[in-house]
């Protein structure tokens, strides 16, 4: 039913004011917008609305209180919760009522540093309930990256958690708070702790507060009213890691947020109201702001909240048995997960036994979906396995198939086709575009869909850099290209396209073909700089368990891209690892690799997960150092 996606793709491009007004109608305005779109004020001027009310109320208003809201599964605590929407607007209003008492209005600042616990769900609706700015920091960032947003974003509270539990480490949050106070200029006025068994911390009087305690002195205070919002008003921001070590505020607004995302959980991922969605990711990631906590809300869905590890709480087959139990419909996730899925069960052998109960399909993103990855899941679980591009920027998928729209076409190695809304061009260094199958710079014409950022916070002139290279366009920063059938192909970031000896080349296409040799389970592959060639490709492969003639994998994957590529790719060495570094939202960090290989001394990014992955790989580049 591919019509009915190019109607509505047609459609959002040839009269998006139409286009976006029909889209409208599925959010609750408290006063409808005046323009659909203005050049000063965004998406939907002049609406007011509220998007906690919109994701929690107004399903209990509408007789809906009795459905479930939220799965809180947590294998690493040995823990499922279910709250139905009427349970979750009860706590939703406590923690509006503790933050209201300490001072909380609308237009204030909330930073969120918390690991995967129903308690930061909670507090954002509550933060979205009264008009407070919410910035989720992700639970475990090193104390000075948290002061730097708390310079930046100069929140009146900060709430936390005692600790958060990764995998089989329990890290201690109180401690790192108490070090990013101390480094960053402004000073929080309250700490509220949420304390958890796991690891208790010490409240430290008069600036701290215990949740639960605090919870129960507001028990009796009115649940404060949602606050009307101007559809440009900020509903968050989420903090990415800028390319100075400054860290870059995206602002995401009410109305376009609300907007955007109801539509893309029908149109995209085929959820409606009492369907069970999950992604797997974190809430201090944009993935998990837009689809575990928002989108579903919006729709009257479930959603899941996961708190654990694709392998290792307990095993390989810990996914599985989550979309089993509580009849997932539709799954979101990363490759990487993927990948150690199958590293650890290349036979699939737990998903056989558990099976995927009532789920229709599978979204990958976050890092490029390489084809012997997609091939694995759609080969063992029957299912189309999808996957679709986005940024924090944007705020929700721009590239996909639109699978509830109909759509079904996907092309292994594609992200698929640009989403209603999203108008796309492949340019060349002259800003002009260039011809179909011809790799360029990925840029999107203004304006952009109603999710996507109109601001930086505090930063106005990093913004406007994102539209200065192109102008009319939004730079994406990625290199891909359109096939003869339309399908756009993500290749990675365009500082990932090297000149080896005065030819353009890919290491995104490079990492998709030794991914596709047998053995191989992840693979990355970066320029490393060449006195003669400028830049020549290398690559750091992980061996699936069990993998055929270890020995010669390294060789048989250089031979691979020669055949396929030719001898102008100039793979000539290849290196064996134990693990890629990864940022906590699995994306591979290629710089960090860059510079293990040029013998750089560099701090591990705030980002990473496990910092001896580092050290890992140091040691097999370059092992009499490490020695």
């Amino acid at each position: 039913m591919k019509d009915l996606y190019e109607q509505c793709r047609a459609r959002s491009l040839a009269d998006p004011e139409s286009f976006w007004r029909e889209a409208a109608h599925a959010i609750d305005w408290i006063s409808p917008p005046e323009t659909i779109h203005d050049p000063e004020h965004g998406w939907f001027a002049g609406g007011t609305l509220n998007t906690a009310w919109n994701a929690v109320d107004r399903h209990v208003a509408e007789g809906r209180g009795a459905a479930c809201a939220l799965i809180y599964d947590s294998p690493v605590t040995d823990t499922v919760r279910r709250w139905s929407y009427a349970q979750l607007l009860d706590e939703v209003g406590r923690v509006a009522a503790m933050l209201s008492a300490r001072g909380v209005t609308k237009g204030d600042r909330v930073v969120i540093y918390m690991p995967m616990i129903p308690q930061a769900v909670f507090a954002m609706l509550a933060c979205a309930r009264l008009g407070a700015i919410h910035s989720v920091v992700f639970g475990g960032f090193a104390p000075h990256e948290l002061a730097k947003r708390i310079d930046d974003a100069t929140p009146r509270v900060v709430l936390t958690a005692s600790c958060g539990i990764e995998g089989t480490r329990t890290i201690a949050y109180k401690p790192l708070v108490d070090a990013a106070l101390c480094a960053a200029h402004h000073q929080v006025e309250s700490v509220i702790v949420f304390n958890r068994d796991a690891l208790p911390a010490k409240i430290d009087a008069p600036r701290d507060h215990d949740w639960e305690a605090l919870r129960s002195v507001t028990a009796h205070h009115p649940v404060p009213p949602c606050a009307p919002m101007a559809s440009d008003d900020p509903l968050y921001i989420l903090y990415t890691s800028g390319t100075t070590g400054t860290p870059k505020g995206v602002v995401r607004e009410n109305g376009g947020h609300a907007v955007s995302l109801a539509w893309t959980m029908k149109a995209i991922f085929g959820i409606e109201a009492g369907d069970v969605f999950w992604a797997a990711s974190d809430v201090g990631w944009v993935v998990g702001h837009s689809y575990i906590v928002y989108a579903p809300l919006l729709a009257g869905a479930t959603t899941v909240l996961f708190e654990g590890k694709p392998v290792g709480t307990p095993d390989a087959g810990t996914f599985w048995r989550v979309i089993e139990r509580h009849r997932v419909k539709t799954f979101f996730t990363a490759p990487t997960a993927i990948r150690a899925i199958r590293k650890e069960d290349p036979d699939a052998s737990f998903l056989g036994q558990i099976g995927t109960g009532a789920l229709r399909a599978i979204f990958l993103a976050g890092e490029r979906a390489d084809p012997e990855t997609i091939a694995w899941a759609e080969g063992h679980t029957g299912l189309p396995v999808i996957d679709n591009w986005w940024q924090t920027e944007l705020g929700a998928p721009a590239i996909a198939t639109c699978f509830g729209l109909g759509d079904s076409r996907r092309k292994r190695g594609s992200a698929g086709f640009p989403v209603p809304g999203n108008h796309f061009a492949i340019l060349g260094e002259d800003g002009q575009p260039v011809p179909t199958g011809k790799s360029g710079a990925v840029a999107m014409k203004l304006p952009l869909a109603p999710c996507a950022f109109r601001s930086l916070w505090n930063n106005p002139e990093g913004f406007a850099k994102n539209f200065q290279t192109f102008p009319g366009y939004y730079e994406t920063g990625d290199a891909g290209h359109f096939d003869a059938e339309g399908y756009l192909h993500i290749m990675g970031r365009t500082d990932d396209i090297i000149n080896v000896a005065g030819h353009r080349l890919s290491t995104g296409q490079m990492e998709q073909i030794v991914a596709s040799v047998d053995g191989v389970a992840e693979c990355a592959v970066i320029g490393a700089d060449d006195g003669l060639k400028g830049q020549v490709p290398v690559a750091f492969i992980i061996a699936r368990a069990e993998a055929p003639e270890l020995e010669t994998l390294a060789s048989r994957a250089i031979a691979r891209v020669r055949a396929e590529l030719g001898a102008v790719a100039a793979l000539k060495t290849a290196y064996l690892v134990p693990q890629l570094p990864k940022t906590r939202s699995g994306k591979i960090l290629r710089n960090a690799l860059r510079k293990i290989m040029s013998g750089e001394d560099f701090a591990p990014p705030p980002t990473i997960d496990d910092p001896s992955s580092l050290e890992a790989i140091r040691s097999v580049v370059h092992p009499r150092a490490a020695a």
